[in-house]
């Protein structure tokens, strides 16, 4: 690591919220010395709560969220957000911007608000938004939430780095509830019906717990490991030795009815968590997925560097045209160099 990184490192560490901002900018931009930053990091982290809110737009995430900061910040807890924000086409930057979201605690030194553009891909954030939540772990921040743009596959992704993970619903949206069962369901901790005082709400709620009760058999294999999805007949903690019950909450978060149980909630699952042995292993699967998720990004970006090398891209495509040679052959060609090197480094 260069010294303007290990000062910066230093300056992190030490609590000063200019240099948090800074190392943040350089993961999510990934600057050189960047991943430096970040093993140096992973020693000083472990000790904070991460909790991922999501959710179709308009559901009212950033609301809650910043009702969920207010009240972490009057049980004198620090807070840290990371919010996935949509792309500017023009800029390539966040399109909400920063503090325009977060009016109750803004002002607040104790609250650091962070928007991370998904500049048109989701793909690579989720690495992003993992390394940016130790940086505020590292820095000292005692609660962290990751709130993201809507509740599709990339989403999920981008949520897998929270320990506990909040689905919120809008009334009166059988199509978003429908959308849950692509997916998002088997991440979800909590489901949060937002807006309850909206026409609708009361069909919602029935609607998420008919589909979480008719899942009652479904065994966990994802974000969680094992564990039941059993049914949510009212929003209380599960004690049959089976696993953590999802809560189905009803919210309105601009007035702030209902966030003391969500909050509850929240805590009564990080409580799951550290009873149960269950933080270890989803850490455990985490890290297993991060690791695998590098290798990923590191190889692909080796084989494009050796694509360039034999003169791009365009050209292995037209001798495929051609019939000169086939996709697998190229393909077995390009990786040839690579397995090269690990078979001497293995012998």
């Amino acid at each position: 690591m260069n010294d303007a990184n290990r000062r910066l490192l230093d300056d992190l560490l030490a609590g000063k919220h200019r240099a948090l901002a800074r190392v943040i900018s350089k993961i999510e931009d990934r600057s050189a010395g960047y991943r430096d930053l970040v093993s140096a990091l992973h020693e000083h982290t472990g000790d904070a709560d991460v909790i991922g809110i999501t959710g179709s737009p308009g559901a009212g995430k950033s609301t809650l969220v910043d009702k969920l900061a207010k009240h972490y910040r009057e049980e004198g807890l620090t807070v840290g957000v990371i919010a996935i924000d949509p792309s500017s086409p023009f800029t390539g930057g966040s399109v909400l911007g920063d503090r325009i979201r977060m009016a109750s605690t803004n002002g607040d030194m104790d609250v650091f608000f962070r928007s991370m553009s998904a500049r048109g891909s989701l793909g690579g954030l989720s690495t992003a938004t993992a390394d940016a939540v130790k940086a505020l772990d590292a820095f000292g921040k005692d609660k962290i939430v990751i709130e993201t743009v809507g509740a599709g596959q990339n989403e999920i992704d981008v949520v897998k780095a929270a320990d506990t993970v909040a689905v919120l619903v809008p009334p009166g949206s059988g199509d978003d509830v429908q959308m849950l069962k692509a997916g998002i369901l088997e991440i979800g901790d909590v489901f949060v019906v937002n807006k309850a005082d909206m026409p609708g709400a009361d069909r919602t709620v029935q609607e998420l717990r008919e589909m979480i009760h008719t899942r009652q058999d479904y065994t966990e294999t994802g974000h969680h490991g094992a564990g039941a999805l059993e049914a949510v007949a009212e929003p209380e903690l599960a004690d049959d030795g089976e696993g953590w019950e999802p809560r189905l909450l009803e919210t309105v978060a601009k007035t702030g009815e209902g966030v003391t149980d969500l909050v509850t909630a929240l805590s009564d699952h990080a409580a799951y968590l550290d009873e149960s042995g269950a933080r270890e292993e989803r850490e455990r699967q985490r890290y297993a997925e991060e690791i695998r998720t590098l290798l990923r990004e590191d190889v692909n970006r080796l084989l494009a560097a050796e694509i360039d090398r034999r003169g791009g891209l365009d050209v292995l495509v037209e001798a495929v045209v051609e019939r000169e040679r086939d996709p697998y052959t190229v393909a077995d060609d390009l990786i040839e160099p690579l397995a090269e090197c690990l078979d001497r480094g293995s012998n």
